[in-house]
């Protein structure tokens, strides 16, 4: 994998764990996801004037992985009333590597060295440990953030099938990501109402902040898988739980303990094996 990806795709890993820990830390994490995606459609599609469409082939794809979107939106919230964020983050992330790269073999015939094949395992066992550390049991709500995780596999394969063939990586992103931004909220006023989204609140810039943060993060996604194989990025994405971690310890109050770190370090040893 060239090492400019490697650098770009760690560099989304960190502002991947930055909104999520936003997004953890929030009292109504319904309404603030749905502020991130409201603040994403409006910024698309401003920029979407100054760019080409996507190539036709490519807009099932932006329509399906935006509906997968909305589905690990919800999945993603309900997550995290199970599990503090060191926990549940962890174990959706760390469960869809070896998804993405089972299904981008299957749907989009790429194949992966074996060497980086073994970084991705690397990865995923270390993910789903660093969940486990300090827990005795598994957690009783662990269907929620398995299915957050099968979501991450599924929209991450058909933006990565859908970008090949667009011809414009930035373009592609932009409208599906508009398509999603606007599918939220109006799934948001159907739950609720439109008078609620639209009220001030303390966490409002917060949330706006955390949906151009997300937005950045998943187009330099997007744009990786355009020149390396969608499981390798999407385990380098994955490492995000490195810096989860970190930011669960610092802000969230949660502990970080030699073992943790410990845990980190195998992550860290599968990131090098594909890089």
């Amino acid at each position: 994998m060239p090492i400019h990806i490697v650098l770009l795709t760690l560099f989304a890993a960190l502002l991947h764990a930055s909104w999520n820990a936003l997004l953890r830390g929030g009292t109504d994490r319904l309404w603030s996801m749905t502020i991130m995606c409201l603040t994403i459609a409006v910024t698309c599609a401003a920029t979407a004037l100054f760019l080409p469409a996507p190539d036709s082939a490519s807009w099932k794809y932006a329509l399906l992985s935006a509906l997968l979107h909305v589905g690990y939106n919800l999945c993603l919230i309900r997550s995290y009333r199970s599990g503090d964020f060191g926990q549940t983050y962890p174990i959706a992330r760390g469960s869809s590597p070896l998804m993405v790269t089972c299904a981008a073999a299957i749907f989009a015939g790429e194949r992966i060295e074996l060497s980086t094949l073994l970084g991705i395992t690397l990865i995923s066992v270390g993910i789903l440990m660093l969940a486990a550390v300090g827990r005795k049991r598994v957690m009783s709500g662990l269907q929620y953030p398995l299915a957050t995780g099968a979501f991450i596999a599924a929209y991450s394969v058909v933006d990565g099938m859908g970008v090949r063939v667009s011809g414009n990586a930035l373009s592609y992103t932009v409208w599906m990501s508009a398509l999603w931004g606007v599918m939220m909220p109006a799934l948001y006023i159907t739950l609720r109402d439109s008078k609620s989204l639209l009220c001030w609140r303390p966490d409002l810039l917060r949330a706006a902040g955390g949906g151009l943060v997300s937005l950045l993060a998943y187009g330099i996604i997007i744009y990786a898988m355009t020149a390396a194989p969608m499981g390798a990025v999407s385990a380098l994405r994955e490492t995000s739980v490195l810096f989860a971690a970190v930011l669960g310890y610092l802000f969230l109050g949660e502990t970080l303990t030699l073992r943790k770190m410990l845990t980190c370090t195998m992550i860290a040893a599968g990131t090098l094996m594909i890089g």
